[in-house]
């Protein structure tokens, strides 16, 4: 068993202002995710502009906060938000749906590039590679945050999380940085890098989707549930139930017949 290290869920000060580790990856991932974009549209899509990019940064950030504290607060703890709705507004207390967050910017993607008349499965193959990026970031902070853990297991290395009483848990948020961020980058990478996947548009983003879904339904076996459906003679968390859209949907794109 390994003993939670003694984080501080606030990265650093300047005056009465507090940065949570929790923003700074949102931050860090959405400037990394978009460097990483202009790279590839510099190799690989010289149609697109630095500049297309750089204006899309600002419509990111509003699909990605929007999109996944609404997320948070209608698919995990409508209730609560209902009993207090001053605090949909505070992100800085944590609750962030990826499902809504990936809904967001899905309508921001789709408006800007009918508002600038760009392809759009193309553009979306950009944004997928970039993605991981902030994923893997954003469950690290999960983890420093001692939020979203695992079961209670004996695995040697599970961690005793303080919060999460005296048992020892299978690290989850760690399992989903290496899963939904390394190994998706990685494999997203190698897919923009060859030519039978790049040169079909939206088959990259189709593979994000399966990868994706794949890794969260899996790894929601270990995770500590927040909500439960009983479906015949088993029962599927509430992140398995959003994921599995995702899969079929990823898979039929993986599929279909290049346009």
């Amino acid at each position: 068993m390994l003993i939670f290290p003694n984080f501080n869920p606030i990265a650093f000060s300047l005056g009465s202002l507090k940065v949570h580790w929790y923003g700074l990856a949102y931050a860090v991932g959405v400037i990394l995710g978009w460097r990483y974009a202009v790279f590839l549209t510099k190799h690989y899509v010289p149609a697109f502009s630095a500049k297309i990019l750089d204006n899309f940064v600002t419509w990111a950030l509003i699909g990605i906060i929007a999109g996944g504290r609404l997320g948070h607060v209608f698919f995990y703890d409508l209730g609560y938000y209902l009993d207090h709705p001053a605090e949909i507004i505070m992100t800085w207390k944590g609750g962030m749906s990826f499902h809504g967050g990936l809904l967001g910017v899905t309508i921001v993607t789709i408006l800007y590039c009918r508002r600038f008349s760009l392809p759009l499965l193309k553009f979306s193959d950009v944004l997928a590679a970039a993605a991981p990026i902030g994923l893997g970031l954003g469950r690290f902070t999960n983890f420093i945050n001692q939020e979203l853990y695992g079961k209670v297991t004996d695995v040697p290395w599970s961690v005793f999380f303080p919060k999460a009483g005296p048992l020892p848990r299978h690290p989850t948020q760690l399992y989903e940085a290496l899963g939904e961020g390394l190994f998706l980058w990685i494999l997203l990478a190698w897919a923009w890098r060859t030519p039978q996947w790049r040169h079909q548009p939206g088959r990259i983003t189709g593979l994000f989707l399966f990868g994706y879904g794949v890794v969260r339904f899996l790894v929601e076996f270990w995770r500590e549930p927040e909500i439960l459906y009983p479906v015949v003679t088993m029962v599927i968390t509430q992140g398995q139930l959003l994921s599995l859209p995702l899969v079929l949907l990823g898979g039929y794109w993986l599929k279909r017949r290049p346009v």
